[in-house]
């Protein structure tokens, strides 16, 4: 597997292919000669992209195939109508100027940490529910494997970043499960605005078929490339804020599409609520104690201030965040 692949670039006056070198990380040549060579890859693209792309994690195709037919089942079933009625409702397919307050998505919602909500969530057919359950505890042993990874990168402590997430409680893991059908106003309605992620570490698992998912890199729009049973992996802010900066959460967004309907599952493996978050010490340099880049704060605090302004950049969320410190000092201790 080669570690480049051809992406789109957008820019705001014309389109071109390039063979961009998109980070492809094949997760089987860190078991091998090639270990080495495999851990700069996977550290270039968090230092430069924000983003990479594994195949070969440990995650059977057949339970990949399995997690699409019933998603993608359970979307024809249970919720084209109802979104349906949702574009008739807020006229979208008549809108004649852009739209920034809502996105052209279908989701849903599971929480697996600290407490599973899969049994409560209606509409689902119980074997989807143990696939769900089946495929959640894979991601979660593939988010904490990544973490390692980083750590080694990093040249932090072996287990640093998962005993960060921990906190006292545990770290916070769900999934979005979401369907972008066909648009008939892409240029108007965006499946997903522009956003970093709130957390820690992303796995996405998206339709290899249908694409749609943008990252904005040296000021272009790159398409991350839909590829068969693969799984992409992207930092989120809590990761930009422990690195101090090394690696960055990257803006991303998901355009619709005209023809055919995106399956996208993204699963968030993130701190748990109580987690207090603060660059590493040791990715501290002495200059940097003085211009205090990154706040400390309480991850649930970060979150609520994120579910207001999700959709604004992030530099001022930690601001915000280093003012709620200011007034109120956090003990370490």
């Amino acid at each position: 597997m080669k570690n480049w692949i051809k992406a789109k670039i957008r820019t705001k006056n014309f389109e071109k292919e390039v063979m961009e070198t998109f980070p492809v990380v094949n997760m089987e040549k860190l078991n091998g000669e090639e270990r080495a060579a495999t851990m700069k890859l996977i550290n270039h693209a968090c230092e430069n992209w924000g983003f990479f792309e594994i195949v070969n994690h440990g995650i059977s195709t057949e339970l990949l195939d399995t997690v699409e037919k019933m998603t993608k089942d359970h979307y024809n079933k249970c919720m084209v109508e109802r979104f349906k009625e949702m574009v008739a409702t807020k006229g979208l397919e008549a809108v004649q100027s852009e739209v920034d307050d809502l996105d052209w998505e279908s989701t849903f919602h599971l929480r697996h940490l600290p407490q599973s909500n899969i049994s409560e969530v209606p509409d689902l057919q119980d074997d989807y529910r143990l696939v769900m359950k089946e495929f959640a505890k894979q991601l979660e042993k593939l988010a904490e494997y990544i973490l390692e990874i980083l750590c080694e990168n990093l040249g932090l402590d072996k287990g640093y970043l998962k005993k960060v997430f921990y906190g006292a409680k545990g770290p916070t893991f769900g999934t979005k499960v979401s369907n972008y059908p066909p648009c008939p106003k892409p240029d108007l309605i965006k499946g997903l605005r522009a956003h970093t992620d709130a957390g820690g570490v992303i796995l996405l698992f998206q339709d290899d078929k249908v694409s749609g998912l943008q990252l904005l890199k040296d000021d272009n729009w790159v398409d991350v490339p839909p590829m068969h049973h693969s799984i992409v992996i992207n930092l989120g802010d809590q990761l930009e804020v422990i690195t101090n900066g090394r690696y960055k959460s990257v803006l991303h967004r998901v355009i619709a599409q005209t023809d055919g309907t995106r399956m996208s599952i993204a699963s968030f493996y993130n701190p748990g609520s109580d987690a207090l978050i603060y660059p590493a010490p040791q990715l501290v340099s002495k200059e940097q104690e003085k211009t205090n880049m990154y706040p400390k704060f309480v991850f649930e605090d970060y979150m609520n201030l994120y579910s207001e302004l999700k959709f604004q950049p992030k530099e001022p969320r930690f601001e915000a965040m280093k003012t709620m410190e200011d007034i109120a000092p956090i003990a370490t201790a």
